[in-house]
């Protein structure tokens, strides 16, 4: 195993972190490995649903102390979502069973009628756990929250004094369980439609150059679904994850064509100077199902924080020269 791996002053990272549920825990998994590197600084973080309560998670206890509180107050967030997950706020086991019947439910009633009194605990946690105040005033690193506006379909990206409870819990808006969230006039969804995660805003408006995207979804699914549940649940993913894969395979191919030439734009010295990185959790997520992502119970939220340390501490070891000297992604060839 490589050594410790030394540097002057931290490097700092750009973080894209997906959203996905559950599967969030994945992420605060990665987040806590890397945590641990006091050469890896964070400059930026552009964040989607889960994704993006993991953000602000890490962004409050930074506040409070450094990144031992970041990982300190992660680890609470999400022992808090174990022990008052959605399910078991609406009177259902969260077990498989209140899953598959949550999941059932949704295909055929809405919001309104599966939720009438709009319980959202989602937002008990936020209120409880989160000092939006404080982050809008002295945020640690620049957030970029994603929700999709409903009228259009449009990204809209909350940072600065836009960062609020509602802008996070639009983001996390699921429309087959929660009413759409109003900002400013507008309702909006869950971002995972137009952007999980948006990388626009960390290669347009920050200057460190080494963008680490961390996805809850694996880039390829192993096998080919065949019952109803299991092709409903790829749609669902695939609906939620082109956008970003389009914006990181425009943004790789963009890079190979001006690769070597020397009368570029500053945009253009940008986008060549960007280096590319990901970290993905493989194949037990894919065959998790999408019923996964709704199961909150404690022991679920810790093995999949375990896979993501797990995962993180095996892209390090195979990948921690690349940080600050060249892209550890690329697209696939073919």
């Amino acid at each position: 195993m490589p050594g410790p791996w030394k540097r002057s002053e931290p490097l700092d990272l750009l973080l894209a972190l997906q959203g996905g549920g559950a599967h969030g825990a994945f992420t605060w998994g990665v987040l806590d490995r890397l945590l641990e590197e006091p050469a890896f600084g964070i400059e930026a973080v552009s964040a989607t649903s889960s994704g993006a309560v993991n953000a602000v998670a890490m962004a409050h206890g930074w506040i409070q102390d450094g990144r031992e509180g970041a990982r300190t107050h992660l680890a609470r967030t999400w022992q808090r979502i174990g022990e008052k997950g959605a399910l078991a706020s609406w009177g259902l086991p969260p077990a498989a069973g209140g899953v598959a019947w949550l999941t059932e439910f949704t295909r055929h009633l809405t919001p309104a009628q599966l939720n009438p009194l709009g319980l959202n605990p989602l937002a008990d946690l936020l209120d409880e756990l989160i000092d939006f105040e404080r982050i809008r005033a002295a945020p640690p690193f620049r957030l970029h929250v994603a929700a999709t506006r409903v009228r259009d379909g449009a990204l809209v990206l909350f940072t600065g004094e836009r960062l609020t409870c509602e802008a996070v819990l639009a983001s996390a808006c699921l429309p087959q369980l929660f009413r759409a969230v109003e900002i400013d006039g507008d309702a909006h969804w869950d971002g995972g439609y137009a952007g999980n995660p948006a990388l626009a805003p960390l290669v347009y408006e920050a200057r460190a150059r080494d963008l680490l995207c961390v996805l809850v979804q694996p880039l390829e699914s192993p096998r080919l679904p065949t019952s109803a549940r299991e092709i409903a649940d790829r749609a669902l993913e695939l609906t939620f994850s082109t956008t970003f894969l389009r914006e990181l395979e425009a943004l790789a191919t963009n890079q190979q064509l001006i690769r070597g030439k020397l009368a570029l734009t500053s945009l253009g010295r940008r986008l060549q100077s960007l280096r590319l990185h990901l970290v993905e959790p493989g194949a037990s997520l894919a065959e998790a199902g999408g019923k996964a992502k709704l199961d909150t119970r404690p022991a679920m939220l810790g093995a999949l924080c375990a896979l993501g340390r797990e995962r993180a501490g095996q892209w390090l070891e195979a990948h921690r020269s690349a940080l600050g000297s060249h892209s550890s992604w690329s697209l696939p060839a073919g």
